[in-house]
């Protein structure tokens, strides 16, 4: 799952990919940063797969977006 939300404390947005890493991008331009995500994530299975490592289970089913929502 990829996730790019408006950060108020930030004051530009920021960029996660939950599951698979931690961290991620951020900047002002909600379409550059998705963009900017999606490249890290590409990045992020191709050295998985480099090294020989499983990928993380999956996060679909988790309901993490209405888990996300209760949070706020």
């Amino acid at each position: 799952m990829k996730i790019v939300e408006w950060s108020d404390e930030d004051q530009c947005f920021v960029g996660s990919c939950p599951g698979l890493f931690y961290g991620g991008c951020h900047g002002e331009d909600e379409k550059a940063v998705f963009a900017e995500l999606c490249e890290i994530v590409e990045e992020t299975i191709a050295l998985y797969r480099q090294d020989g490592k499983p990928l993380p289970p999956p996060t679909c089913g988790k309901d993490y977006a209405n888990k996300m929502l209760n949070v706020v």
